[in-house]
């Protein structure tokens, strides 16, 4: 007989949000820059993937993060963070899956590498500390993902195993390290296809 999961695991950007890559290339649009510049610049650069850790550990400020970036992009650092992002929305089949499952009497936990909340702050809007049992954000804990202290932090807000949990990121590299715990891991790529592989999961109905 199947034992179905009683905890899950939820990633923020990306997974409750929609992706970042069409926000980031929107972006790159509006600022005139060339399709990938981002993230050559950002995100294929040694110091600026060091730069971005530090962010996430909270021993960087999203205002000093955002100088740095935006002078390897040519930029105005005004905000930087927040207008790299401006396209995100509200994933609504996500966010319905996560509140049936809380009905349902799952435990619902964010587990989310931060980025600092101010100049801008991804949650807004979000209601984060309202609508899931758990809240673990990087930049508390000078922790990341895919660092597996991280994970232990979540089960430990929830009082539960990582044997009885469901990890779902829509970065695959964070995936490996909660499936060595014991998570049940889902690679967040389309929000029907994670709401589907959850609800055999979990054993219950999300839509």
């Amino acid at each position: 007989m199947t034992q179905h999961r009683k905890g899950l695991v939820l990633d923020f950007g990306g997974v409750l949000t929609t992706p970042l890559l069409p926000a980031a290339l929107a972006f790159e649009r509006r600022e005139g820059l060339a399709e990938g510049t981002l993230l050559t610049a950002l995100y294929l650069d040694a110091e600026a993937i060091r730069l971005t850790e530090e962010l996430e550990r909270g021993t960087l400020t999203q205002t000093r993060w955002n100088e740095a970036a935006a002078e390897r992009l040519g930029i105005p650092p005004d905000n930087l963070m927040g207008r790299i992002f401006a396209d995100l929305r509200p994933e609504p089949m996500m966010i319905t899956a996560a509140a049936a499952a809380r009905r349902a009497g799952i435990k619902v936990g964010i587990l989310s590498n931060s980025v600092g909340p101010t100049p801008w702050n991804l949650y807004d809007g979000y209601d984060v500390e309202t609508r899931y049992d758990a809240l673990v954000l990087s930049e508390a804990h000078g922790v990341r993902k895919p660092e597996p202290e991280i994970f232990r932090l979540m089960l430990k807000e929830l009082d539960l195993a990582a044997e009885e949990c469901v990890f779902v990121d829509d970065t695959e590299q964070h995936l490996p390290p909660a499936a060595e715990l014991g998570f049940a891991i889902v690679h967040a790529v389309d929000p029907a296809q994670t709401v589907a592989a959850l609800e055999a999961l979990l054993g219950v109905p999300l839509m």
